[in-house]
């Protein structure tokens, strides 16, 4: 039976977009498959790995008929990669799935529709907000380099969300560095009453970047007591949400610093590099002493080898002689697009605060470390 018949590349888009978080080892085999549904010409690509689910259509079904297999995704995508231009047909007859294209003909073993797991999606969602994907986009961009990735404390290992009003808030913290970004929308939230927070799974973050379009199409967020669904261009996520109370971001975030300065983000971002070859793997410490016009970068190693970097500024506030983790203002500088970033200081055992001048959008904490 003909399911399928379609060019190449019109069937490895929908499967690109669903194979993103299929494991390759998996305690259920069936989870290392994609689930194909076909009714008429729509067919529908499913992936799960239990927590997160992504759904996607395409228009490239044969014949009138419904059915439903599952497939090894990862193998059906090598084949259709390695393919050359053209029309491809996928078939099925008893229990293997045939790909054919050209002279090129491949049978893979298919498991069961019925034995697949598909996610439950919540009955009822408490909130739902639509923004551009390219908001979206960017409000994960700003945040996600500080989520933790294995941490003991399993609800650093995400992002927090926040709708609140017109208001969407991302904030992700390690412990180490907290990174907090904000986006006034035109619409309110749907049916969300109060403030609504949730955390979103790091690998569901990481998807979505790897998904959403630099576009104005909209995405539709719906959230629920456990769960979050994304709707977007043709695309249907739905998530797990993790459990647990997130740090008070609000109390994190300095307020009054006196000691600040403007700086060219490149030269700090070169500077930093610089002085980071000569950190070790383990330590990654930098000495920043601040003194008047002047901010003086150096490091040392077990070596006893030493790189040092004198970058004149606008500063005429206190002497301070404080050290960091390079990687921690290296991820934030790389990922800030503006000319210029602003550091606030308290004292040498104070956290610092790294904005954008006259945006009140974007806040980055980093924790002081010894030296």
């Amino acid at each position: 039976m003909q399911l399928v018949k379609t060019s190449r590349d019109n069937l490895l888009r929908p499967l690109q977009i669903v194979s993103g978080i299929v494991e390759r080892r998996h305690t259920l085999p069936i989870l290392a498959n994609l689930l194909i549904r076909k009714s008429g010409s729509n067919v529908s690509f499913l992936s799960t790995d239990i927590e997160i689910q992504i759904t996607t259509h395409a228009e490239c079904g044969v014949g009138s008929d419904s059915v439903a297999t599952t497939v090894a995704a990862r193998k059906l995508l090598d084949i259709l990669r390695a393919m050359p231009d053209g029309d491809v047909a996928l078939s099925l007859n008893d229990k293997r799935m045939t790909v054919q294209s050209g002279k090129s003909r491949f049978a893979l073993q298919t498991l069961a529709a019925e034995e697949f797991p598909t996610v439950a999606e919540a009955s009822e969602f408490n909130a739902s907000v639509s923004l551009p994907q390219k908001t979206f986009k960017h409000l994960l961009a700003m945040v996600h380099f500080a989520m933790a990735q294995q941490d003991i404390r399993y609800y650093l290992n995400g992002m927090l969300l926040v709708v609140e009003g017109k208001k969407v808030m991302a904030v992700a913290t390690d412990g180490h560095r907290l990174a907090y970004c904000g986006v006034e929308l035109e619409t309110e939230a749907v049916g969300v009453g109060a403030r609504q927070e949730v955390i979103i799974p790091r690998k569901t973050i990481l998807e979505l970047q790897r998904l959403l379009e630099d576009n104005d199409d909209p995405v539709q967020v719906q959230l629920a007591a456990n769960q979050v669904k994304f709707t977007f261009a043709n695309i249907e996520l739905i998530s797990k949400l993790v459990e647990g109370k997130f740090p008070d971001f609000q109390r994190v975030i300095p307020k009054g610093y006196k000691n600040a300065f403007a700086i060219d983000r490149v030269r700090l971002q070169q500077a930093l590099q610089r002085t980071a070859i000569l950190t070790t793997d383990k330590f990654k410490g930098v000495r920043c002493i601040l003194d008047t016009h002047m901010l003086k970068i150096s490091s040392t190693n077990a070596d006893q080898e030493e790189a040092q970097e004198e970058l004149e500024l606008d500063y005429s506030g206190d002497a301070l002689d404080i050290g960091f983790n390079v990687t921690y203002l290296l991820d934030v500088l790389a990922n800030l697009k503006s000319e210029q970033v602003q550091v606030s200081l308290g004292d040498s055992n104070s956290s610092a605060l790294i904005t954008v001048p006259e945006d009140d959008n974007f806040k980055y904490v980093v924790m002081p470390m010894r030296i």
